[in-house]
């Protein structure tokens, strides 16, 4: 089966619907799956339901989506750093399902080994726990959380094969290996492309039974989200620093 796809348009036809529920991955803007999110705001889906740690910056990464009014909900743990975001959800334009980090990684991580639900102490006795069953196990109270599994999943890799196995680099291995197992159908865009067999059986992160789609998108731009930089120093005239 040929799974690789010659644009992110072509990766995602026949696939987005309105209503559906779609994970993003990657940590801030690192990682990001930016080349299948701008299809997807090209598709014009409605009413979508993003499972992703953040939502990008604005007009960038689901930003882009937001500013089309094409999210309906989000899944989220972090939102600090989009304003467009906090506008539509405080106007309640639109929904927020917010978790604690870890909680959301290991919801993923458990809707994609098949468990339906665990139990964790993260968030007992605060609003995190309002509405969810709690338990207590040995003495201590715990809150269950339900796991998560995604309509499609998409996601970003370093380096992939054709047979749709997924090599991460360094942060953006944050959500997306994860995710990839968590959906119905996994679309990956790829930075390095390589014929089956070329990477390490050992250096694989996803392997390719889990990736349905792969879209090869070279030299995407790598963008800082916050750039912290130090004044440089002025030295007296005649002397170097």
């Amino acid at each position: 089966m040929n799974k690789t796809h010659s644009d992110a348009r072509s990766a995602l036809a026949g696939l987005v619907k309105d209503g559906m529920t779609i994970m993003a991955g990657g940590f801030g803007l690192c990682g990001i799956p930016e080349a299948l999110i701008e299809a997807i705001r090209e598709a014009g889906a409605k009413d979508l339901t993003f499972i992703s740690n953040n939502a990008g910056v604005d007009g960038v990464g689901l930003g882009r989506l937001l500013e089309t009014r094409q999210i309906r909900k989000m899944i989220s743990s972090y939102v600090g750093e989009n304003k467009l975001f906090a506008q539509q959800y405080l106007s309640g334009e639109l929904e927020l399902e917010f978790n604690p980090q870890g909680t959301l990684a290991e919801r993923i991580r458990a809707g994609g080994a098949g468990i339906p639900a665990f139990f964790t102490k993260t968030g007992v006795g605060t609003l995190i726990a309002e509405g969810k069953e709690v338990r207590e196990f040995d003495g201590e109270k715990y809150v269950m959380e339900r796991g998560l599994f995604a309509d499609i999943s998409l996601v970003h890799a370093y380096k992939g094969d054709t047979e749709g196995n997924l090599v991460y680099r360094k942060t953006a291995r944050n959500f997306n290996p994860m995710m990839a197992s968590a959906a119905k159908i996994t679309i990956a865009e790829v930075e390095h492309l390589v014929q089956a067999g070329e990477i390490d059986p050992d250096q694989i992160h996803t392997p390719g039974i889990f990736v349905q789609r792969i879209v090869h998108v070279p030299n995407p731009m790598k963008r800082i989200e916050q750039r912290t930089t130090r004044k440089r120093e002025t030295a007296p005239a005649g002397e170097e620093i």
